[in-house]
């Protein structure tokens, strides 16, 4: 590139012999003194070794001559200055190329160099060349860094050293000589042409935004260094990062063209620093919906707080996502667990608050909640200082008073509880592997549909995907992997979570988990909990196991379809009922368990696939179907399929509504259950009375409320073998269990009928 040549800027000053008047023995500035008439220059027409020249007598300590018009010195630009001189008599002088640096308005640009390299004349009638350049940038070989302030120069040189010596000076040649510094003169803004320094100190905030502004669709590059900036810097062209940039914590580097991690780490250095700041930029981005972590894989030395990434937002509600990349644990105490105790009151009618919490400060939001009456999976949800209290994700079924609570704060790779509220976030092809270090992913208080697609959350400490309120809104889960770190432990010695939800409306699909305490503990209603496989066996033999997805909404209104439900149970419980005796409403509604694989191995005779755990009185079946599903049990037999809980509260099995229980499979499991229930009841001598005892063969030990139809197997013959076409009346809820059926005849018969037999209304 060449101004002069390209735009026709006029760099070179007009010869001596055009006149001495803008030729300055000042600095070359409006008004200075110029060398017109002066009695110590002379005018050379001819010379050997000039075809025309100024000869001058020193007369100065410095002798300075500038011309005095304003040479431009345009962004990008680097100037060559150059004169050659030989001395003709008297004292031998210093040589220096000189200017005066002119920034906008006329004024003088302080603080830069405006001298070049000294040289000293040592014979006469030598020709020395003496050569400097300047230009905006500190580059290897610019004498003269101006930086972007300075518009233009008065170039010319200086005499230094003894006076009264006379030299002859050629004229003063100015060139552009940026080509010297271009590495790509198509394609390539370099910020230092615009007055970056990469000294670790010298703020590049305007220097990087005015080579911005020049790239105007070429790619800018940021040479080696470390270049500090002060303030936000947004590129809206391609950069390629040779050194590193350091900036505050709540500035941002916007990479709006190449907004992706590998780029961040490049212009940070620091792979976890270069996360942050990478996620900085994506929500402070209007222009990309996501950061792609480009397949890499980034060591993270601690929790990464995405809040405090983020210091301008306290929510965010438009769609984000991060994806293709592994973050990576590492390190030691910074992912300890802080655990707290603190004595705290709980009321049932103000069920999702702890108040008169001392040293609440303490208290870490984002905590689990442990105690007396506590169920699980509860977390501070909100901290308020001055009121003492703490705010709950759910409400405590049995924790009325005061007591000491326990607080745990497990810590996690990835932690959005710092927003108020964060809607619309995803992770996409993303692995958390946390190494048995640390847990995975803890969502905002509130938001709506957070999203983990085709992701994998590897070895958690303590938990996979916490939601600590109501930020789990809309969840979904698809075709994720969860891999436990206690693969080894037997069941009752884990304690893992992979999920844990306390809205409504979480889509949990097509996922696969191992060997969790649990897999999911869903608190909300309307789930859809479909495809999933998620497995917790040990092998120890007839070993407990534990559930694999707890539903902590009695009125659930959910539906657990097609999964392969391996080792563990599903768990139906009330235990987010701050008043859990059953008073007003529906009770335990709305499941429905469809085309399920259920199996188990070696397991105890007592274990069962689903399990209904009232933990108040008063509570029934209102609304339950299941259908289709396949339960087999393999190395030993267990007793039944279903039971409930009865440990703290049993089910009024007299309230039955709505179940159905048919058309499952039923492999080495001794109770087959069923209802409608068919069975067949017969008498080989006449009674008038025929008793069928069920014996637990309606689901969860269900009352025989219903007989829906008796129909004759064969004849029915009276005791003198007359036949027999009379109906008998059906006692039901008989017995000490009311699971005990009478048929009444008119009179006594023998014979068989075949029975469907219902335990709802």
């Amino acid at each position: 590139m060449n101004k002069a040549i390209t735009d026709g800027v006029l760099l070179m000053p007009p010869a001596f012999e055009a006149g001495l008047d803008v030729w300055s023995s000042g600095n070359g500035t409006p008004g200075s003194d110029t060398y017109d008439g002066d009695m110590n220059v002379a005018l050379v027409p001819a010379d050997q070794d000039f075809s025309g020249c100024l000869e001058l007598q020193k007369t100065d300590a410095v002798q300075k001559i500038r011309y005095m018009g304003e040479t431009p010195l345009l962004p990008g630009c680097y100037l060559q200055i150059r004169v050659r001189v030989k001395a003709i008599s008297g004292n031998l002088p210093g040589l220096r190329i000189a200017a005066w640096a002119g920034g906008a308005g006329g004024a003088h640009v302080e603080g830069v160099a405006e001298t070049g390299p000294a040289t000293t004349l040592t014979t006469y009638g030598e020709v020395v060349e003496i050569r400097a350049i300047v230009g905006a940038g500190r580059r290897g070989g610019v004498d003269m860094p101006w930086g972007a302030a300075a518009l233009y120069g008065h170039f010319g040189l200086d005499l230094t050293g003894p006076s009264g010596g006379i030299v002859r000076i050629d004229d003063i040649v100015i060139e552009d000589v940026t080509s010297y510094f271009l590495r790509d003169m198509l394609s390539l803004v370099d910020v230092r042409d615009y007055g970056a320094y990469g000294d670790g100190i010298f703020d590049n905030t305007a220097a990087f935004t005015a080579a911005n502004t020049a790239a105007a669709g070429r790619r800018v590059l940021v040479p080696a260094g470390s270049y500090y900036l002060d303030d936000s810097v947004t590129f809206d062209v391609p950069v390629e990062f040779e050194g590193t940039v350091m900036m505050p914590e709540d500035k941002m580097l916007l990479l709006t063209r190449n907004c992706d991690l590998p780029s961040y780490i490049a212009a940070f250095g620091s792979e976890e620093l270069a996360f942050r700041k990478a996620f900085q930029a994506l929500l402070n981005n209007a222009d990309h919906d996501s950061l792609d972590l480009g397949g890499r894989k980034v060591t993270l030395t601690g929790p990464v707080d995405l809040a405090a990434a983020v210091p301008n937002k306290t929510s965010y509600t438009t769609r984000r996502v991060i994806r293709n990349g592994q973050l990576n644990a590492s390190g030691g105490a910074s992912w300890d667990t802080e655990t707290v105790t603190s004595q705290a009151t709980y009321s049932a009618g103000n069920d999702k608050t702890l108040s008169n919490v001392v040293n609440v400060a303490n208290i870490p939001v984002g905590a689990l909640v442990e105690g007396t009456g506590v169920g699980r999976e509860i977390y501070v949800k909100e901290r308020n200082i001055g009121a003492g209290e703490l705010t709950l994700s759910a409400p405590l079924y049995g924790a009325a008073g005061a007591q000491t609570y326990t607080f745990r704060d497990f810590k996690y790779m990835l932690d959005f509880s710092g927003f108020s509220k964060l809607s619309k976030f995803e992770l996409n092809e993303v692995e958390l592997q946390c190494n048995g270090l640390c847990s995975g992913i803890r969502m905002a208080p509130s938001g709506v549909a957070f999203a983990l697609h085709k992701s994998l959350i590897t070895k958690p400490k303590d938990r996979g995907l916490t939601s600590i309120g109501s930020g789990c809104q809309g969840l979904l889960v698809d075709e994720c992997q969860f891999l436990s770190d206690e693969d080894a432990l037997d069941v009752e010695d884990r304690v893992s979570i992979a999920i844990s939800a306390n809205a409504n409306d979480v889509k949990l699909r097509h996922n696969r988990a191992t060997r969790f305490l649990h897999f999911a503990i869903l608190g909300g209603a309307n789930n859809i909990v479909t495809g999933n496989h998620f497995f917790q066996g040990d092998s120890v033999p007839g070993g407990v196991r534990s559930a694999g997805l707890i539903l902590a909404d009695n009125v659930t209104s959910s539906t657990v379809a097609g999964n392969y439900i391996d080792n563990c149970f599903v768990e139906w419980c009330n235990e987010r009922d701050a008043t859990p005796d059953f008073s007003t409403g529906f009770s335990f509604s709305a499941l429905s368990l469809t085309d399920n694989i259920f199996l188990s191995g070696d397991v105890s005779s007592l274990f069962s696939y689903l399990v209904v755990k009232p933990f108040g009185s008063g509570h029934y079946l209102n609304g339950l179907t299941v259908t289709g599903n396949k339960f087999r049990s393999t190395g030993s037999s267990i007793d039944r399929v279903e039971r409930v809980d009865a440990s703290l509260a049993a089910l009024d099995h007299g309230k039955a509504k709505d179940v159905t229980f048919a058309a499952n499979t039923f492999h080495q499991v001794a109770v087959q259950v069923a209802n409608p229930l068919r069975l067949s009841l017969g008498a080989a001598t006449a009674a008038q009375t025929w008793t069928a005892d069920l014996d637990g063969a309606l689901p969860f030990g269900g009352q025989t409320r219903a007989v829906e139809s008796v129909v004759a197997l064969g004849a029915l013959e009276t005791g003198s073998g007359a036949g027999h076409f009379g109906a008998p009346h059906v006692l039901t809820q008989q017995g000490p269990g009311a699971d005990r059926i009478d048929l009444v005849w008119g009179t006594p018969v023998s014979g068989a009928v075949a029975l469907v037999v219902r335990m709802d209304a």
